[in-house]
């Protein structure tokens, strides 16, 4: 952890790294065992596939392409796998996807593994991937702490020539992005932040020493992220203070243990489940309702509300009335069910002013709604404050915490920044990656994202991704939609390879075909009418666009297997 006025800087990003904390013993053994000491000589690979990143896309990219029986490589810029939940350990990081949804569909992973609880801990979900790489023999084909940072395409030969930042090179005929959706974490340009004396981190990079206890903390965001670790913060520091711009809309979660046995009585249905899943919209096999808001009387609705409310979860987002998202009215009228639930447990008047308005500061379902388990009981304590940003905006740090616009100074021992990622394009943009013609990815997109079927990108031959822009990423299970991904890549590669193909690449016409299919069917949305990660506002100089497919994981896996009939929309090399 940094000493008081020590600020760690990894990237150009003020971030601490400090790794390996401890895991329940019997999972920490199959971790050890299967763990090996990074190699410091670079290595150098031959390879079918070359996979970016060891995430759940990664693995699942690993043991597909594995399947298909082709030669697959790794690098990881971690130190294990895990992807997000390699770095992710910020007090109160659990996933909002609940059991047993929030795991890859793999059998031989499934049957002996049992979770301890609806959603799991960032600990857990740690332990899951040591049992994953246990079961199916990862670790020999990935090369950890290993940093890409150049990627260049060989037209002669159709294949990556890819590098990374400690050495190791590969060739490979496919190239397998699998860097994830939230990965490089974003601090704003904070003027003053070098005066700063006191501790500052980020939730993407915790420092799994720091003890708030008798400390001022000052966090900034509202975000998912920052839910959790103020539940956490809230209850251990001496005064913790959340600083927002707006607030988000959260969901009660529903937390609670799921025994071993109850899961074994369940794995029985899993198959089943997980098939209902796949060909769902968000990936959870939940019919939404058949009417709208305003079709039922006010009766009726407020039953099923309350109803759909105390299953906690995504439900209440899943299961709704229809029209939700796409009408003013009925939108207004969930909201206002909303805040009520949220006022009947946050009473303190001037709180609620801030985190559940009479008037929506968005609409309702628009961004991220983030689960939360005690979030606004924790708010209500008298050592928890609210600043509301949009108000009294941030003037500078101080050297003793943050000067605001009022010129009043609010003194803290640690700030921490919960201000989110470069969504979609941060971590695929950051790898030196150049085209056939040797453009820059990042130059490419820099007036906006290109994409054909969210999978890949003109230009870029033999070139793949998962988890990705304008497909349905942020509106879905994170494991249903890799998997509809990577396994329709996989298929894709496995069609190249009976056809004797030498590369495929989309065309451009074909990539604005399908922008323009993704945000034809936003426009009848209320979503592009708030800005977020989601289209990319966050991020200051990136340009704000719409990057949601939404029709969903079913209707999006259809189209994307409909264009492999003739390869609609691709140029393709044919091996002489």
């Amino acid at each position: 952890m940094a000493g008081e006025g020590t600020i760690s800087v990894l990237n150009d990003e003020v971030l601490v790294v400090q790794n390996g904390d401890s895991m329940r013993e019997s999972n920490a053994e199959v971790h050890e065992m299967t763990k090996e000491t990074p190699s410091t000589t670079p290595q150098h690979h031959d390879c079918d596939v070359l996979v970016v990143g060891a995430g759940f896309s990664g693995i699942t990219a690993i043991h597909r392409f594995r399947k298909l029986g082709l030669k697959v490589k790794c690098f990881e810029s971690g130190g294990d796998f895990g992807g997000v939940w390699y770095w992710n350990r910020y007090p109160g990081a659990r996933v909002d996807s609940e059991c047993p949804f929030y795991q890859l569909n793999i059998p031989e992973v499934y049957k002996d593994w049992h979770f301890n609880q609806r959603f799991s801990d960032h600990r857990e979900l740690r332990e899951y991937m040591a049992h994953i790489d246990k079961v199916l023999g990862l670790r020999k084909d990935v090369t950890f702490d290993a940093r890409v940072v150049e990627g260049t395409f060989d037209q002669d030969k159709s294949v990556w020539n890819i590098k990374t930042q400690q050495g190791h090179t590969a060739t490979a005929k496919y190239l397998m992005l699998a860097s994830g959706l939230l990965h490089r974490t974003y601090t704003p340009d904070f003027p003053g932040l070098e005066d700063y004396k006191g501790e500052v981190y980020h939730s993407g990079a915790w420092p799994e020493d720091f003890d708030p206890k008798g400390k001022k903390i000052g966090l900034i965001g509202a975000g998912a992220t920052a839910v959790q670790i103020t539940q956490e913060l809230g209850k251990t520091a001496d005064e913790l203070t959340v600083l927002l711009r707006r607030p988000s809309y959260c969901f009660p979660m529903g937390q609670r243990e799921w025994t071993a046995q109850e899961q074994r009585q369940w794995k029985t249905y899993y198959p089943a489940l997980f098939k209902a899943g796949r060909d769902s919209a968000a990936g959870f096999p939940a019919e939404r309702h058949p009417s709208g808001v305003h079709d039922v009387s006010e009766e009726v609705r407020e039953a099923f509300w309350e109803d759909l409310w105390g299953r906690g979860s995504f439900n209440f987002a899943l299961a709704n009335y229809n029209n939700i998202v796409v009408d003013k009215k009925a939108n207004r009228t969930a909201y206002d069910f909303w805040r009520r639930k949220v006022c009947e447990r946050l009473i303190d008047s001037e709180k609620n002013k801030i985190m559940a308005p009479e008037s929506p500061p968005y609409y309702f379902g628009t961004k991220r709604a983030p689960l939360e388990q005690d979030y606004y009981e924790v708010l209500n304590q008298r050592n928890v404050h609210i600043h509301n940003l949009s108000k009294v905006p941030l003037k500078s740090f101080h050297e003793k915490g943050l000067l605001m616009a009022d010129d009043k100074l609010l003194e803290f021992d640690a700030v921490v920044l919960a201000t989110g990622f470069d969504s979609y394009s941060g971590s695929l943009t950051q790898m030196g990656l150049k085209s056939k013609d040797g453009v820059a990815l990042a130059d490419m997109w820099k007036d906006g994202l290109n994409t054909y079927l969210g999978l890949t990108i003109s230009g870029f031959p033999n070139m793949f991704m998962a988890y990705t822009p304008q497909a349905p990423t942020a509106l879905s299970n994170g494991p249903t939609i890799i998997e509809a991904q990577v396994e329709t890549i996989v298929d894709m590669v496995a069609k190249m390879e009976e056809e004797k193909v030498k590369s495929i690449e989309p065309q451009k016409g074909a990539e604005a075909e399908w922008k323009a299919l993704c945000n034809t069917m936003l426009q009848y949305t209320l979503i592009p009418q708030t800005d977020s990660w989601w289209n990319g506002a966050n991020i200051p100089g990136k340009k704000a666009e719409s990057m949601i497919y939404p029709g969903g994981i079913n209707m999006y896996e259809a189209q994307c297997r409909e264009t492999m009939d003739g390869w609609k929309g691709f140029d393709v090399v044919t091996a002489a």
